[in-house]
């Protein structure tokens, strides 16, 4: 019995891990890259700039390129990016309401947690990015968070708070 109970912790394990890394692997959505500068996506306008959680300079871009349109046959209706310092830290995909978008996701990425309190699904792959689905009526929403540059806005907040501490 233990050595099946072992068995089974591993081969869930190794599951668990495989998905986690072709989810850092893929990082992002399509050939749009979380980390990256905004300059590299096909189709990027800029819509806005804004502060993110009343704390960060951030900036609004909206994607529009024929490369997008679509996620197999399942219509994409809108892409948004949110960039700091040039670098994308947040990729938001609006689809139909479609079933195979989620049985494609938990395919590529492994079974989906359910957090009840927030009513979606997530995915995540440590120290690298998260991906969120929430479902709507009439649409699906998908949310690539990259960790690597939201740490460093932090950070960069930290060195303002040093800087004015270090001016008294």
């Amino acid at each position: 019995m233990r050595i099946f109970l072992l068995c089974v912790s591993f081969v869930y394990s190794s599951i668990c891990l495989f998905s986690q890394s072709e989810l850092a692997k893929r990082n992002g959505f399509k050939d749009i890259k979380l980390g990256s500068s905004v300059d590299s996506v096909k189709g990027a306008v800029l819509l806005k700039d804004f502060i993110e959680n009343k704390e960060f300079q951030a900036k609004l871009w909206e994607v529009e390129h024929n490369d997008y349109q679509k996620i197999g046959t399942v219509e994409v209706k809108h892409i948004e990016l949110k960039t700091y310092n040039g670098l994308i830290y947040e990729i938001n995909v609006s689809t139909a309401k479609d079933p195979q978008v989620m049985k494609a996701l938990e395919k590529s990425f492994g079974k989906a947690i359910y957090s009840i309190r927030d009513e979606r699904f997530y995915w995540r792959a440590p120290d690298t990015l998260s991906l969120v689905y929430k479902g709507h009526p009439k649409k699906i929403e998908l949310s690539y968070r990259s960790v690597p540059v939201r740490k460093q806005m932090f950070a960069d907040k930290g060195k303002k708070i040093e800087e004015i501490a270090d001016d008294f």
